[in-house]
């Protein structure tokens, strides 16, 4: 069931890059896209309003399906008539994902089988179950505008039997997701695991490339492998993805791996990198990383970024940001992430204006 008011439209194309717009009901995506990570209804430190204003102007963001569902509860976020108004009236799309990277990362206190998965509770230890009828349920109640089918992520090391039995569950689980009623205008989307074999890729995107998907993901990379063998698993695969779908990488990545996802053909990305690394006083600038802990920065009254147009850049200094994180400070939280997530937001920009102009992609600094 392809979802009313969604479709991607491909504008550009430079080798395997793409620069498209995701058309959703609440609003378009322009893409190659960045998506900031709200875990548990919040993009870290961000307002709302921070979040839709220039030059951060996210168009889309994630709700995690797992930590949702434990906290505050569905009964909560039902009441309040979906993720979008208990944010506080975030007005764009929402994608969420399945639970399943959670669930299945829980190791020794998860139970899988055929039907679902069995887990205990990170925060009280109580038991609980997801299926993929139960997800939908919860990505529904969610009101997200791109669900993600519930799918099993192993280990980028694990054997090869573990991969298989992974993704013949996937397909399986895709199939169960698909039939499951949905609201109006929530595209859903499929996963393709197999690990860092490229083959066995190929053989799982054969099972799901038919199925009534609104775009494709790749999950299971970015888990452990290095990054030089991520890169190639996405330059020989990630072109194989259905042309007239969005694809996303789940769960990447630094600025280079951004660039060199979309080189192999990816649209969408979403990490908790930026807000991460924000929080514990390192920057991505033009002008390369930034540890604001270094004492070189004690006296330095000149902007983190002279190049970057944020609030933060545009106000205060390196000084001031090394003595709020010192002193430990709310502030600081706040100030890093609007820049990171400017950051990120400036250089997908950079990114697709170069697919759009036909020139070479930027290099991180």
């Amino acid at each position: 069931m392809t979802a009313e008011g969604f479709s991607f439209e491909l504008l550009a194309q430079r080798g395997k890059a793409r620069a498209g717009i995701l058309h959703t009901p609440r609003g378009d995506i322009p893409t190659p896209v960045f998506m900031p990570v709200g875990t548990v209804g919040t993009v870290k430190a961000m307002t709302v309003a921070e979040l839709e204003a220039p030059p951060l102007d996210a168009r889309i963001i994630l709700g995690n399906t797992y930590h949702l569902f434990l906290r505050p509860g569905l009964e909560v976020i039902e009441q309040h008539g979906g993720l979008h108004n208990f944010m506080g009236g975030w007005k764009r799309p929402i994608l969420t994902d399945s639970g399943g990277f959670q669930v299945f990362s829980l190791g020794d206190s998860n139970k899988i089988d055929d039907d679902g998965v069995t887990f205990r509770s990170h925060i009280d230890g109580d038991r609980h179950r997801f299926t993929p009828e139960h997800s939908m349920h919860i990505q529904a109640v969610l009101g997200s505008d791109i669900a993600m089918a519930f799918d099993q992520c192993p280990p980028a090391q694990a054997p090869e039997a573990v991969q298989d039995r992974a993704m013949r569950r996937t397909t399986d689980w895709a199939e169960r997701c698909l039939a499951c009623e949905r609201p109006a205008g929530q595209a859903l989307f499929g996963i393709v695991q197999g690990g860092t074999d490229v083959a066995r890729r190929r053989r799982h995107l054969e099972e799901l490339a038919p199925m009534d998907f609104d775009g494709i993901a790749i999950g299971g990379l970015s888990v452990g492998e290095p990054p030089p063998v991520m890169y190639d698993v996405l330059d020989q695969f990630a072109d194989d993805l259905p042309r007239e779908k969005p694809r996303y990488l789940m769960g990447v990545g630094t600025p280079t791996d951004l660039v060199r996802g979309v080189a192999a053909g990816i649209d969408m990305f979403d990490c908790v990198m930026p807000t991460r690394n924000a929080r514990n006083g390192n920057f991505f600038t033009s002008r390369g990383k930034v540890s604001i802990r270094n004492a070189v920065h004690r006296t330095d009254t000149g902007p983190l970024d002279p190049e970057c147009p944020c609030y933060t850049c545009q106000t205060t200094s390196r000084s001031y940001l090394r003595h709020l994180y010192g002193a430990k400070e709310m502030l600081f939280g706040r100030l890093a992430t609007i820049h990171n997530l400017t950051y990120y937001a400036r250089w997908m920009a950079r990114i697709r204006q170069a697919i759009l102009d036909g020139t070479p992609l930027p290099e991180p600094a």
